[in-house]
């Protein structure tokens, strides 16, 4: 078990991104995780805990609890030394931590008055707890100057603790600011991120009291980064508004509320939200034409004056939340790309766990994306869903990404959501000069086919033929597509235009199923509805490349209804033959079959059934005999087992082309982008 201790140094230090940075860290490699917080807030249970809160939400720890609260330290400070203190954390640490791979600690920023005096209390407790310490100091409003000294102060008293220090990380540092903190360990800069700082629409609403008269509940992940008052006339209040601005405006002036809203339909600029002073809401007439003008906009209406609302408002900042996921993705992000966690984890010697959850697929999917950044193109661009993962997407540094589509119409949807698509290329195929190139390209491939030129002009108006294209001509590495069109409509285009690799005659599919332990390839499950004895080679081969290229060494098992050389029947011989000819084809591979399932993947019958077998009980790639045997196995699977199916993947293809269900949510075109990304990698 590791446990990694974080220490902030004061206010202001941001530890929430820290901690959430770390943590993602600690779920890729680990599988039952912990968080534990020495000293809980003032009157706080560990459940309303916000950095808990959201932890819980996306990691699921095995375990989450708090050492002692506020109030027990000031019962016993005055009879009791710091030390007593101190034993009692670690008696209780070591009971949470028991059944824990590894525990982030949230140290540093709820000591209390007392103790909060005694300045080496967290030194003290990481050393006891023999926790290596991630100090952290603040940079928000402060020179560059001062914060290398409170970070080399910090070092100096974790170090005269005897606690290992993993890293020094400035956080919340002004733009430009050139902090340095000479120490013997890495030293990390954060610059302030004014996305991550400013307080939410939903926030806004929660500390007026304010009803919602318009929009939904997606517009109240709005960031909010200035405030505009109306108090003008409107020509000067138009000049004035600026996107992700809070308008506030008098209750009665219906023409600053059509303006603001007008300026959003317009997209000259598209504030955060409204909110209308003295608790007046809009006539019916006034609703009717702004919630035909910007639906998704929110208005609030406050009881508070103009005045009183912009002070409100003024004193607020940003904080993650469970409810808001979106936020979240921003600040792994923005950790990501200052602070080198791969190094961190070399240095906590924290190596990667022999058993994989889900949460640890999903979070190494990310982390293999990220190494070696990939263009991704996304045909859908004016679909909500693929905006709303494109910008997590892009924040995280998954992948780089062109949408395919009208730039008005994605620009506006993405307005209407508050997204931020900055990095995003924007490609409407009707008008792109490149249309005109891949006609002549696609007529040349197609035109043994019958294609004419003035036919191929129009085919490559379709989004979908367009990203292939753009695919087969080396303009981005991987397409993306499913969430409004049908699998034909995506998968058509790819096996004209982009073709199979030369040594593989079939395109076919996986699914990744994520058990509660282990993760395992299923093939073909979408894709051949009865493979022939060479197809059923090639998807097995295949299979075993793509399962290597995720990191997961290739165990093939060749399933059907009986094991061995017992059973009899022409779909036992297909694969019986299907298994010799990949051993010729592909000698490196470990390969068994005929096998059943059971035989494949529980040890216990491994060992009566095919004891010397180096694949029984232990296989990791599944190939079955027929679609109708995969899809029924994937969805009994999913169902019993409560296993996660990512999927399904094509594979054979030169270049990576995937289509993911027309019901799929967000989190399912992240997770198909990423391994997109990835495929993308091994394509010279």
């Amino acid at each position: 078990m590791r446990s990694v201790y974080v220490a902030g140094l004061g206010h202001g230090d941001g530890l929430q991104v820290v901690e959430l940075g770390l943590m993602e860290l600690l779920a890729r490699r680990a599988e039952r995780l912990g968080v534990f917080r020495p000293v809980a807030p003032r009157g706080a249970d560990v459940r309303a805990d916000p950095a808990i809160e959201v932890m819980r939400a996306r990691y699921r720890p095995a375990q989450v609890g708090s050492g002692i609260t506020i109030e027990e330290v000031e019962e016993g400070f005055a009879s009791q030394t710091v030390d007593v203190l101190l034993d009692r954390l670690v008696e209780r640490f070591a009971g949470f931590e028991a059944s824990c791979d590894a525990v982030l600690v949230l140290g540093g920023s709820t000591a209390p008055g007392d103790l909060a005096g005694e300045p080496a209390f967290d030194a003290k407790l990481a050393s006891r707890l023999s926790a290596p310490v991630v100090i952290v100091a603040g940079g928000v409003g402060q020179d560059a100057d001062v914060t290398s000294k409170s970070l080399r102060t910090g070092y100096q008293v974790f170090a005269e603790q005897g606690c290992p220090v993993l890293a020094v990380i400035a956080n919340r540092v002004p733009a430009g600011a050139v902090v340095g903190a000479d120490l013997p360990v890495p030293c990390y800069v954060i610059p302030e991120n004014p996305a991550l700082s400013a307080p939410t629409v939903g926030q806004v609403a929660e500390v007026l009291r304010a009803v919602q008269v318009q929009g939904d509940a997606v517009g109240l992940q709005r960031d909010v980064s200035s405030v505009v008052l109306g108090g003008e006339t409107l020509p000067g209040f138009l000049e004035h508004l600026r996107s992700a601005a809070l308008v506030v405006t008098p209750g009665d002036r219906a023409d600053l509320l059509l303006g603001a809203v007008a300026s959003d339909a317009a997209g000259t600029a598209r504030p955060a939200a409204v909110v209308l002073s003295h608790g007046v809401k809009p006539s019916p007439a006034v609703r009717g034409v702004t919630g035909r003008l910007a639906p998704g906009m929110p208005v609030l209406s406050a009881a508070a004056d103009s005045l009183t609302i912009a002070a409100a408002v003024a004193g607020l900042s940003g904080q993650l939340s469970p409810d808001n996921p979106r936020r979240t993705e921003h600040a792994l992000g923005h950790f990501e790309a200052h602070v080198d966690s791969e190094g961190l984890a070399q240095r906590l010697g924290l190596g990667r766990s022999s058993r994989v959850t889900p949460l640890m697929f999903e979070q190494s999917l990310v982390e293999r994306a990220r190494a070696e950044r990939r263009h991704i193109v996304l045909p859908e661009g004016e679909e909500d869903r693929v905006l709303r993962a494109a910008e997590t997407v892009l924040r995280r540094g998954i992948a780089d990404l062109t949408l395919l589509g009208r730039e008005d119409v994605i620009r506006r949807r993405a307005g209407d959501h508050g997204l931020d698509l900055h990095g995003a290329k924007i490609v409407d195929p009707l008008t792109s000069p490149m249309r005109h190139s891949f006609a002549e390209r696609y007529h040349a491939l197609r035109e043994h086919r019958g294609m004419t030129l003035d036919r191929a002009r129009d085919m490559v108006t379709d989004v979908n033929h367009f990203a292939t294209m753009m695919v087969r001509t080396g303009a981005v590495h991987g397409m993306v597509s499913g969430t409004v069109h049908s699998s034909a409509a995506t998968l058509l285009p790819a096996f004209q235009i982009v073709q199979t690799v030369p040594d593989i005659s079939t395109v076919s599919s996986v699914y990744f199923m994520c058990l509660s332990d282990r993760v395992l390839l299923f093939g073909d499950c979408a894709v051949n509805a009865d493979p022939d004895v060479t197809r059923l080679a090639d998807i097995a081969i295949t299979s075993a490349r793509t399962a290597e290229r995720f990191g997961i060494e290739p165990r093939v098992a060749m399933l059907t209804y009986s094991t061995g050389a017992a059973g009899a029947g022409a779909d036992l011989d297909k694969v019986q033959e299907a298994t010799e000819l990949v051993r010729t084809r592909a000698p490196e591979l470990l390969v068994e079959g005929p096998m059943q399932y059971d035989v494949a993947v529980d040890p216990r019958v491994a060992a009566v059934r095919l004891p010397e077998s180096g694949v029984a009980g232990r296989a990791t790639v599944l190939i079955f005999p027929d679609q109708h045997a995969g899809a029924t196995t994937c969805l009994a699977v999913r169902r019993s087992a409560g296993a996660v199916a990512v999927g399904p993947i094509l594979q054979g293809l030169r270049h990576p082309v995937n289509d993911v269900a027309r019901g799929a949510g967000v989190e399912d075109i992240i997770t198909t982008i990423a391994i997109s990304a990835i495929q993308a990698q091994s394509v010279s």
